[in-house]
């Protein structure tokens, strides 16, 4: 149960530090919205939400690359 808050929490965080302007973000910033997206992608991979959507991204990669032969 711990692993979804955090999830909650970074997810709320990532959404936050993304609807600010693009020209008010400095480098650190940058970077540091690269470094928790990382951490929510790591709490979430082993969750069954974070199964769920592998799968989805699975079948939708599937499906583009049939779609191009």
């Amino acid at each position: 149960m711990l692993t979804i808050n955090v999830a909650v929490l970074l997810a709320v965080v990532v959404v936050l530090r993304l609807r600010r302007r693009t020209q008010a973000r400095s480098r650190f910033d940058e970077k540091m919205t690269v470094v928790i997206v990382l951490a929510l992608g790591v709490v979430l991979a082993p969750t069954p939400v974070g199964q769920g959507i592998l799968s989805l991204l699975g079948q939708a990669a599937s499906g583009v690359t049939q779609a191009g032969r």
